[in-house]
This record gives C-alpha cells, structure tokens and sequence, in this order.
C-alpha cells in the first residue's frame, strides 16, 4: 500500500511537471487571453469598445504656450529676437465622435470628429480675453509673401500703409487663438473670396470637425483596429511631391491595435501636421498602476534629407528643405508660412536654437509621447507637442520688413494632453488581473508538481531511512538454516 502511494505521488508530481512545461511551451492560455482580446477589440454597435472610442471617457486637456516678443524694433534692424514664454492657457477638450456609420457589413466606420474647446482658468496663468501678446503679424507677412513680385506688390504695400500694419502685431490670447477681422484679409477677400478675412491660428476649429474619417473596424483584422483609410473622401493626400509622404497611415492617435510589441512602429495621421508620422518604442513604465510602453516620434520623421531621404517629399517646393526638426506646411495653410517643429525646436537643427534667444528645449516638457498598455492597445497617458512658426524675411519689396534676418520664428506651441481615469484605470486594471490569472495557471500547475515532487522525494528519502535504522536481526531472514 505504501508503495503504490508512492508511486501515485510521484507519476503525479512528474505529470503535472510536463503537462505545466507543455502549456508553457505551447503558449496555450496565452493564446487563449489573446483572442479574447483581439475578439474584443473590435468597431461593434454595443460594445464598451466601441462606447469608448465614440466618446472617450479621460478628459482632454489643450494648453496654449506663446512667444512673447521682447526687442521689436531690434529685430527690425537685423538683431536676435529675444522672447518669453507665456502660458499655459489651458481648454478642456471635448472630441465625441458624431455622425457614425457603419459601412461595408460592419468592416469599415465612418465618422466625424467635431472638437469644443471650453477655458479653464484655475489652470491658466491669466485671462485670454486680456492678455496681451506681441509677435509675428502673419496676415501682413503672408500678404507679402503672396504678392511679391506680382502685380498685386504695389496694392499691398498701398494698403499696408494705409492701414499702418507692420512685422509685429499685438493682439489678445483670445484674438490669436479663435480669430479676429484682419483689415488687409478683408480688402483681399473681395478680390479672392477664397482668402478667409478672419485670421486666428484655431479659428473655426471650435465647435467644429476637420473632416470626414472612414476607419478599418478590426473585424477583419486586429492589427487594422481604426486604422484610417480615407479621409475627406480621400485615400491618399496631394500636399507633397511623393507617393510614399502622401500616404494616410494609422490611426488619430487615440486607440491602437492590441497585442503591441516593442519592435513594431507605431503610425499616426494628423491633419495638424498635413502628414503620416510613426512612433517608435522608447520605455517600459506603468500609469496607475497599469504597465505601459512609452512611444515617441522617431528621429528620422522630420531629419534632414542626408539622414534620410525619404523626406525629400515633404520639401516644397522641390529641393527647398528647411533642415532637421522643421516642416513647412505652407501648402496647406493656404501659403501662410507656417512651419512646425516640436516646442523650442527639442530635436531640431541647433541653428533654429540659436537664431531665437529665449529657446530652451527638455525632453520632458517638449517632446510628444504615448503611453501605451500593449495588451489592449489602450493609450493611458498621451501628449501631443506642436509648436507653430512663420518663416520671415527680409523682403526688398517690402520696407516693413526691414533689415531682418532670414527665420524660423515661434509663434505659440500646444500641448494636448490626457491621462486616464480613475474609472477607466480600475476597469483596466481589472480585466488585467484576469488575463494574468489565466495565463498564470500553467505556473500553478507547475507549483503542484514541484509541491508533489518533494513530497514523492521525503516519502523516498524517509522510506529509505526506516529501512537503514532497522536491526540486523529484523533484517534476517524468517527462516533460518
């Protein structure tokens, strides 16, 4: 009877030791966790994941930070601007999906993505509606860059006089942000009516959508969960020179397919930016409590040509490339000389640095980032980071500009931010817990064979001494000759 108990404990310990290293090897439950995962990540009517992606739950945050000019008057002269940083000026976001269908039997969702901005002062250093900002006059500046050796340079310098417009300007933070009625716009608007006579760097862009977005459902495919493949009735854009950076790539940047490694490029379309851009992986860190991958914007996305090549697209017009961490959307800012970098040119070409006193770049305030959890896909901390320039110079045709040096001038820089709920973060941590509980079951089978290998092993051992400690004479045979 002992030894059959024996050896029960010891086929059982050796039983469960294999079966564990079987399911380990095989990656049984984990697969199990992954399919329930990619089943659920799917663009479907009555969904959580479908309510979350219509209107998502964490708030989002836009704060406004502005290039106050200092020097004026010696910039006009050829001088180094000298600016200071004012802000934040921080909004609430609101960005509801609306308008939702559903198109191709459930494989593809159309949407619109309208956004409302409402002001929070309690995180605001003042009021927009107040406060006063002196920097680049950008109606003026376009106007000149449009009619320059044109028929049209004469009527402009007319009217520039007449309406004693200059190279700077100063207006409120409100005015900046959401518009004002620019007297030479409005002159030039009824020659081009297409010239809209507001200018604001968001004007129109409260209470209102950039267009019509068709996105994949993942239905067919997780790895196409709302990944954008139209957008204003468009699969591709027009904007620049090349196939390749016409391309729409991505998602908006608020969801992402499940199952993220950290070897796979992250992309992103952003009609902020005219263009596709990826992420690549920087760290491993958690966000309440929730383990995370960090990702950032590669290097190569806004490099110089000679680093990489692929960028020549972007440069318009052809062969007129503005260097490392500087991209001139003038094409589709109606030929405004608008050029993006990141906040105080972080990662640009020092020149940009340089040009501009006052420009003091750290990675931890100015460089764009997601934190991604890579089993759902879910984005629980984000921070978008895009600062706006104008490109001046001295024009001869135009007495305004003066002696001014040839740059890249920063107007303002956002950073749009979210981090995730409590709520959220409670519900996530909870569906966590229960993947890790199914996919921890072959450690605990493997836990039972270890436990019953050592029993198996001090029954043998205590076996073996009982057998040792008995006498010579009980160890005779019964028998004796």
């Amino acid at each position: 009877m002992k030894s059959l108990c024996l050896v029960t404990v010891g086929v059982l310990a050796m039983t469960l030791l294999i079966a564990s290293i079987s399911l380990l090897v095989a990656h049984v439950f984990q697969t199990v966790v992954d399919l329930q995962v990619k089943q659920g990540t799917v663009l479907k009517n009555g969904t959580e994941t479908f309510e979350a992606w219509e209107d998502p739950p964490p708030p989002v945050y836009m704060q406004f930070y502005f290039f106050n000019v200092t020097n004026p008057l010696e910039v006009l002269q050829g001088a180094t601007p000298l600016v200071e940083e004012i802000g934040p000026y921080t909004y609430r976001e609101y960005r509801p999906r609306v308008h939702v269908q559903f198109l191709d039997n459930g494989t593809k969702v159309s949407a619109l993505n309208p956004k409302t901005y409402v002001f929070e002062p309690e995180k605001s250093v003042g009021d927009p509606e107040v406060d006063l900002i002196r920097t680049i006059n950008i109606p003026a500046v376009t106007a000149m860059e449009w009619t320059r050796s044109t028929p049209l340079q004469f009527a402009t310098e007319v009217l520039l006089l007449l309406y004693q417009e200059s190279l700077f300007t100063v207006r409120s933070v409100h005015e900046l942000l959401w518009g004002y009625r620019d007297r030479l716009l409005s002159t030039i608007h009824v020659l081009h009516p297409e010239i809209d006579p507001v200018f604001g760097l968001f004007s129109k862009m409260n209470g209102s959508d950039d267009g019509e977005y068709v996105f994949l459902s993942g239905e067919t495919n997780y790895l196409n969960f709302s990944r954008i493949v139209e957008w204003k009735g468009k699969e591709s854009l027009n904007w620049w020179t090349t196939e390749a950076c016409n391309m729409i790539n991505g998602t908006d940047g608020t969801s992402f397919h499940p199952l993220i490694s950290q070897d796979e490029n992250i992309y992103i379309f952003s009609s902020d930016f005219c263009r596709s851009l990826f992420l690549v992986y920087d760290s491993s860190g958690a966000v309440a409590g929730v383990p995370t991958f960090r990702f950032v914007p590669s290097s190569m996305v806004f490099a110089n040509t000679s680093v990489n090549p692929a960028n020549a697209g972007f440069c318009v017009p052809a062969g007129n490339c503005p260097g490392t961490g500087v991209l001139n959307v003038s094409v589709c800012r109606q030929g405004a000389p608008i050029f993006l970098s990141a906040p105080h040119f972080y990662q640009a070409d020092p020149k940009f640095i340089e040009d501009i006193e006052g420009m003091h770049p750290r990675k931890e305030y100015h460089e764009t980032f997601l934190d991604i959890n890579p089993l759902t896909g879910l984005v629980l901390q984000a921070a978008k980071r895009m600062q706006v320039n104008v490109h001046v110079r001295k024009l001869p045709e135009f007495f305004e500009t003066g002696n001014i040096r040839t740059l890249i001038f920063p107007v303002m820089y956002i950073n749009e931010s979210v981090l995730i709920d409590e709520a959220s973060a409670s519900k996530l941590r909870h569906v966590l817990l229960e993947a890790s509980v199914v996919t921890g079951i072959p450690f605990v089978i493997m836990a039972l064979g270890i436990v019953f290998g050592i029993v198996f092993i001090v029954l043998v051992c205590r076996s073996q001494r009982i057998s040792e400690e008995s006498t010579e004479e009980e160890r005779s045979p019964l028998i004796r000759t």
